[in-house]
């Protein structure tokens, strides 16, 4: 299994990610839909970002006929807040994982969470935005970034010190 790193992923290449082939058994993987929430990865680096450590943005297409919306709220429909932060989780571990450190990624918390707006069936497009802060590698692998969201270009999700760790696994087979 040979990793090649990109500036860019599809829906199709996120998806080999899910199934845990992307960067190899053991080692960061994102959920498969309908818990993976973006559809392409647009932009990953290991410098630039607010912070010049890191950045990295994804997009999702939203529909009326997604799945969370059948179900929160029966009425009054809106994609709910904690899927959202997961989606800005995700991706810290994802660029964890696609800077080559080893491991099972898990969230960790983050320091603040501002909800200044809602995803809605009308909303078109989901932007989200991860400024990397800080990654130690050592016995622990931990990443620290900042996360935002758009929708439609608005500003309505803010994250501070989104923490995401990779623990081996390998003790668990």
């Amino acid at each position: 299994m040979s990793f090649t790193q990109k500036s860019s992923y599809t829906y199709d290449e996120i998806i080999t990610c899910g199934e845990g082939t992307m960067f190899g058994k053991g080692n960061p993987q994102l959920p498969l839909p309908p818990m993976l929430m973006f559809d392409r990865i647009t932009n990953v680096s290991v410098d630039g970002g607010a912070n010049g450590k890191g950045v990295i943005e994804a997009e999702f297409d939203i529909n009326p006929d997604l799945w969370f919306f059948k179900c929160h709220f029966k009425g009054d429909p809106v994609m709910p807040g904690c899927l959202g932060l997961d989606a800005l989780w995700q991706l810290l571990g994802f660029h964890l994982g696609w800077r080559g450190e080893e491991g099972s990624g898990r969230a960790l918390g983050l320091g603040e969470l501002k909800l200044t707006g809602m995803i809605t069936p009308d909303v078109k497009l989901v932007k989200y935005v991860v400024d990397i802060k800080r990654v130690m590698s050592g016995k622990l692998v931990l990443g620290v970034g900042d996360g935002t969201m758009y929708a439609d270009g608005e500003k309505v999700y803010s994250a501070k010190g989104l923490k995401v760790g990779l623990f081996d696994n390998s003790s668990e087979e």
